[in-house]
């Protein structure tokens, strides 16, 4: 009677070992997919049943890899799926929302939202980070955010606001559209540090000229001497051209 229990106890083992490595094979085919940009791969796999919300070994949610690694048809395949779970973060709490504002992909970003993604949350935004990369989509996806309640002053852990993150890393037009939009260009985060310190760090040149005039603005109508039309030495000038600004 013992050599059945052994031989069932091996056949078990032998069941378990190779629906591991299955499972292994089709997150390996999941992960490469997205890795090079196949929608139609990936929509075989998720039709087999495949979890969409499946992490690589780095954390990272599929449709988070996806929109990090640039491969946007992966990323609306993904977000197309009904059982994608649309606030999933990876490790460093990074949503698909977020990176979806920061590679500027508005469409995506639609998709998410319409879906339930949340717009504001604790901590680092969907806000910071269409501030953060200039793209030939930020200043969109930043009026797209602010259109449906976006915290404009929202604080990161440190209280870095996405003006700051704009002055630091974005486009002169962001930078103008947060100012225009009335961003607190006075507040400070834990480093003592404003928009215009930010700009002055990064040596971001047009992001200093017109955080230092919508200063000199809020300094003139704080002191009653602004009239009901702008001075025109203090009237804010639009930017030149978008900046390349890099991401740290």
């Amino acid at each position: 009677m013992k050599w059945p229990l052994v031989f069932m106890g091996a056949a078990l083992t032998a069941a378990l070992t190779w629906g591991q490595s299955a499972q292994a094979q089709t997150e390996g085919q999941f992960v490469r997919a997205i890795k090079q940009d196949n929608p139609s791969a990936l929509q075989e796999l998720l039709a087999e049943g495949f979890d969409p919300n499946t992490k690589d070994e780095h954390g990272q949610p599929g449709i988070v890899m996806a929109l990090h690694e640039d491969s946007y048809r992966a990323a609306k395949a993904l977000a197309a799926s009904p059982k994608l779970k649309i606030d999933e973060t990876d490790a460093n709490g990074q949503n698909a929302l977020m990176m979806a504002a920061w590679a500027g992909q508005l469409d995506i970003a639609k998709e998410l939202v319409a879906k339930g993604a949340a717009v504001n949350k604790a901590g680092w935004t969907p806000l910071h980070y269409a501030a953060s990369k200039a793209t030939d989509g930020e200043v969109a996806m930043i009026r797209y955010l602010l259109l449906l309640g976006a915290d404009i002053n929202a604080g990161s852990p440190n209280g870095t606001t996405p003006l700051m993150m704009a002055a630091a890393y974005g486009s002169p037009d962001a930078v103008k559209l947060l100012i225009d939009s009335d961003a607190d260009i006075g507040k400070r985060n834990q480093q003592d540090m404003t928009a215009l310190d930010f700009a002055k760090r990064y040596e971001r040149p047009d992001a200093i000229k017109m955080l230092t005039q919508a200063g000199q603005v809020k300094a003139a109508k704080r002191s009653g001497s602004s009239s009901s039309e702008t001075p025109p030495a203090v009237k804010l000038a639009a930017p030149v051209a978008s900046a390349a600004g890099g991401v740290k």
